[in-house]
């Protein structure tokens, strides 16, 4: 096998929202080649289960990008506001993070028609009824963090010995080990 080939990569992202806003992004990531087990996955995600919803990443209409990328909810959508910000907002985030990806070199340009892309994507379901939702801050939270998950994926980010190093020293943000 060609030590190039992304057989199976994993990469997540948190970019925190500017105050007031519920616009974190926190996509989850996962690249490979389209005859590999990503790409099986990636086919596989196709069809559509009720509230989750799932799309290409598309730039505009006409403008998928590449490597294919499918754009999977972690939330179940519930209203028309929240798939519009699935499709709209965060899929031009999304599919511009991948592009730029490309045209920075993060992603190499001569396997963009071998890869695929599943990404995870979370919108907090208070930004549909946030009659002050700015989406320039939700295109600037999923679109930073897009690219710096598919960067992570790509370099094994975080590696083992940062993680052991970290093991006593970091606890996740929604749990108190003191409460």
């Amino acid at each position: 096998m060609d030590h190039n080939t992304i057989i199976f990569k994993t990469g997540e992202a948190t970019v925190l929202a500017r105050e007031g806003q519920f616009t974190d992004a926190m996509p989850e990531i996962l690249i490979g080649t389209v005859d590999g087990p990503v790409g099986h996955a990636f086919a596989n995600m196709m069809g559509q289960t009720a509230g989750h919803t799932r799309m290409f990443a598309i730039r505009a209409c006409n403008q998928q990008v590449r490597p294919a990328t499918l754009m999977v909810p972690k939330v179940t959508m519930k209203s028309m506001a929240y798939v519009d910000l699935f499709g709209g907002t965060v899929q031009a985030a999304t599919a511009d993070a991948v592009l730029d990806c490309v045209i920075e070199g993060i992603l190499p340009r001569d396997q963009v028609n071998d890869l695929c892309i599943v990404s995870l994507v979370w919108i907090d379901p208070r930004c549909a009824t946030d009659p002050n939702l700015d989406h320039k801050d939700l295109y600037r939270t999923n679109y930073e963090a897009t690219k710096l998950a598919i960067k992570r994926a790509l370099n094994d980010e975080p590696g083992i010995d940062e993680l052991i190093a970290n093991r006593n020293s970091i606890c996740h943000d929604m749990y108190d080990p003191e409460a």
